[in-house]
């Protein structure tokens, strides 16, 4: 079966500090330069989450460097919306903004449910297990997406 992989992808998600580096992180790893990709929140009030990091580095994934941004961010700094094959919204906040934001441009939106790890657990290694599964969550989505690298 012949995979449409898009050329530009944008993940978004609530804060840009889990979820969607996560994605933009581990598609950069399994797929270089042949897709262009960016991350972006509904809102930019946090940084990178710490376990975020660990459980990327896990897997050769760095993301120490990430800065968290907005969509808003994003616009200010000249990345349009409409330069972006595919958006992918996990979190229903920014499925919302998404649609919303891209109604007037030829590009595809996608939901992919994903869990929310933070909170989740009371040890340090229970935290830990929540945010392994939602890494693994976005590694599975993302291969089932694009196909093998």
């Amino acid at each position: 079966m012949a995979v449409n992989r898009p050329s530009s992808v944008l993940y978004c998600c609530d804060y840009n500090a889990v979820r969607s580096p996560m994605a933009e992180g581990i598609t950069k790893k399994l797929y270089g330069s042949e897709i262009y990709v960016q991350s972006a929140g509904v809102r930019q009030e946090l940084e990178i989450d710490g376990f975020v990091i660990a459980v990327c580095r896990e897997i050769d994934v760095e993301l120490s460097r990430h800065r968290a941004r907005s969509l808003e961010e994003m616009s200010d700094w000249g990345d349009d919306l409409s330069s972006f094959d595919l958006v992918v919204a996990l979190s229903p906040a920014a499925q919302r903004m998404a649609l919303d934001q891209t109604r007037y441009y030829s590009l595809d939106v996608e939901y992919w449910p994903t869990l929310d790890p933070t909170g989740m657990g009371r040890t340090r290694e229970e935290q830990l297990v929540f945010y392994r599964q939602t890494r693994d969550q976005i590694v599975a989505r993302i291969e089932n997406r694009f196909g093998a690298p």
